[in-house]
């Protein structure tokens, strides 16, 4: 944005008795009165941020402290080496996410409501999700689990995911998981690495109502994976049928009794989530008991404003950490509602209806969502009733200044809107919401308390009003342990503190406004980010290149003006081969069924050859940039490519597209 144009609409603007009432408000005037320091009145977001990243160990003694997870520790034994990566944090304590969990259980609300396309409603009580995490945490202890051991869940969104995944991390087992429309490839190359002991697995799932059978690729799975001792089968479409061999679900939560936690390392893994895996396997990236606790524990406290009087969603998959994060919503005692089915089935506007039904207090989607139901015309605040609905949050790529507008007139003109930007990576949010501060639109609002956000050139120099990368200059505590597999820490490092050692950059673009707000106009690198769930191009181009027709190909996820997305795959043919209609299904086809179905190019184009670095990487981020209407002199250096001459070719589609575009 140039200097000199005007500031956003402010489409919401705090009282004095908003902001008194928050929670962060609340933690604020506590920590000045335990400090003897002043955060303003009513409360200054960025001074309380500026003291946050300037006082690390304070910061987090305090939070831990105020919200009872670690009371008690001395600021000197917070952060005892303050570097990334190998930052050190609360050695010597010990926290059980699910401990923290069951901390907040009460008997006046349910933990979980949970609805599917073809389920109404239904509410999960404490007791009974208490009950039947002690029950499959004895079971997993009766098969032998121990701590530190994987157990690996091929489920939807449904109770059973939250109630495995509990189970595990109260013994100490590592879970992770995968969502059933990824097929056996994809699914194989994320748990093939961490070599789980436990397989739990659902028979199929329901999509825009239709059933999806899925127990042969639980079959290829269980022969894939010679680690796995043990399959519990949870049945969605097969009730009375349970594989050869495989434990029922409705056996191994049978016993229902009070968890018995073991007592974890503060980074003891909790989890391992993947990376997209744009140069080769998806990376395991581990995450620590401690560390997800106290960053969940501040994002839904501080910045979401959430407590146990909440219901919480979040759309998500269990293949995108909004999954875990919408879980984690249980650590403040919020309920959390778990959804099973398509967004837009069967209509629309059906999450809408969704937070009618279900009294959804922080309704959470992706811009994607939003977006098409602006287009649609949808007017869901007119309606549905949607009072209880306080809070709306949006993830996974930008969300466009019309959207914001449509938000507050078509859905509520008193609801809170926040844009926020994170990353698998850190389970958490770099830039968030605050009620502390007005909702402008088309912005972000701040970095988030305690993450020290700056947008830097390519010199490594903080830029202010202009695009730069997104990079983090002090250590969070639930940056990953470490990555699976990777005993010295390289890839690791490669993947983080590269070009600026010991400073993280994420692979987002940043500008940091004057006013302090903040732009992120998309990736910077080559992964994938399809409504928010991110996959690597190579599980494209593994699917891709087994096609005999295929010499080579690229394929590119483009972020475009007004919050568009287009993802075209680019193919080099074999001599003699035509890209025929039949050809493109065939190909869309192998990569719905093998990689994912929400990673199904929009456009599969000819081409006369791939170019590539002199090292034989594709040039899959020079070319993105191209379509993203860069100038081609900055966006490639020819200098770098194995054949400059291809590289005209793709210049000459990205203007052909671009003058379609415009007419």
């Amino acid at each position: 944005m140039p200097a000199d144009a005007p500031a956003p609409e402010v489409l919401w603007q705090p009282t004095a008795a908003t902001i008194a009432a928050t929670r962060s408000a609340a933690f604020a005037g506590w920590v000045a009165q335990r400090r003897g320091l002043s955060f303003g009145e009513p409360v200054d977001y960025d001074r309380l941020w500026r003291w946050s990243v300037e006082h690390l160990d304070q910061f987090w003694a305090d939070l831990a402290e105020w919200t009872g997870v670690l009371p008690g520790v001395p600021d000197e034994q917070v952060l005892t080496r303050r570097e990334m990566p190998g930052a050190v944090w609360f050695p010597g304590t010990t926290v059980n996410y699910a401990a923290e969990v069951f901390r907040q259980a009460a008997d006046d609300r349910p933990a979980l409501v949970a609805v599917a396309e073809d389920v109404e409603p239904q509410e999960i009580s404490w007791a009974t999700l208490r009950g039947q995490v002690g029950a499959f945490a004895a079971t997993l202890r009766r098969l032998g689990v121990r701590p530190g051991d994987r157990v690996a869940g091929y489920l939807p969104n449904v109770p059973e995911a939250v109630v495995a995944f509990l189970g595990a991390a109260s013994i100490g087992a590592v879970w992770s998981s995968c969502a059933p429309d990824f097929g056996t490839r994809a699914v194989l190359d994320r748990f093939a690495q961490i070599e789980p002991t436990v397989l739990v697995a659902v028979d199929g799932y329901r999509w825009n109502g239709r059933a999806h059978d899925r127990r042969d690729v639980v079959a290829e799975l269980r022969a894939a994976l010679p680690t796995v001792r043990t399959t519990i089968s949870v049945p969605r479409l097969f009730p009375a049928e349970v594989p050869d061999g495989a434990l029922a679900w409705a056996d191994a939560v049978a016993d229902e009794q009070d968890p018995e936690f073991a007592p974890t390392a503060f980074d003891h893994p909790l989890w391992i989530v993947y990376s997209s895996g744009t140069t080769g396997l998806p990376k395991g990236i581990v995450h620590g008991h401690g560390g997800v606790v106290l960053e969940q524990r501040k994002q839904a406290a501080l910045h979401m404003d959430i407590g146990p009087e909440d219901r919480f969603f979040w759309y998500a998959s269990t293949a995108w950490i909004m999954w875990n994060i919408a879980t984690s919503a249980l650590l403040c005692g919020a309920t959390v509602v778990v959804y099973d089915g398509a967004p837009a089935y069967p209509a629309v506007d059906a999450l809408f209806a969704l937070a009618a039904r279900t009294g959804i207090t922080y309704f959470g989607t992706s811009p994607g969502y939003l977006g098409a139901c602006e287009k649609a015309g949808e007017r869901p605040g007119e309606r549905y009733d949607l009072s209880a609905v306080r809070s709306i949050g949006v993830t996974g790529s930008p969300l466009p200044a019309s959207t914001f507008r449509w938000v507050y007139d078509a859905v509520s003109g008193e609801v809170f809107l926040g844009s926020l930007s994170g990353g698998t990576d850190v389970a958490t949010g770099f830039i968030g919401s605050s009620l502390l501060l007005p909702v402008t639109a088309g912005e972000l609002q701040r970095p988030m308390l305690a993450v020290a956000a700056e947008a830097w050139d390519e010199r490594g120099e903080p830029v202010v009003g202009e695009l730069g990368e997104l990079v983090i200059t002090e250590p969070m505590p639930s940056m990953p342990l470490r990555f699976w597999n990777d005993p010295d820490g390289s890839r690791y490092r490669a993947a983080y503190f590269e070009p600026w050692p010991g400073v993280w950059r994420h692979g987002d673009w940043l500008e940091i406004t004057e006013r302090g707000t903040c732009l992120i106009t998309g990736r910077s690198d080559s992964t994938l980010n399809r409504g928010g769930v991110r996959m690597g191009t190579a599980d494209i181009y593994a699917v891709v290149e087994a096609f005999p027709e295929v010499v080579d190909c690229v394929v590119l996820g483009v972020e475009l003006p007004g919050g568009g997305y287009w993802m075209p795959l680019f193919v080099q043919l074999a001599p003699g081969e035509e890209l025929t209609g039949q050809l493109v299904d065939r190909l869309k086809a192998a990569i719905r069924a093998e990689a994912s179905p929400r990673h199904v190019p929009d456009e599969v184009i000819a081409v006369p050859g791939v170019p590539h670095t002199r090292t034989g990487k594709r040039l899959e981020v020079p070319l993105k940039r191209l379509f993203q209407g860069v100038d081609p002199a900055k966006a490639v250096n020819t200098g770098t490519v194995d054949d400059a001459a291809l590289v005209e070719h793709y210049v000459a589609l990205a203007r052909e597209r671009s003058s379609g575009s415009s007419r």
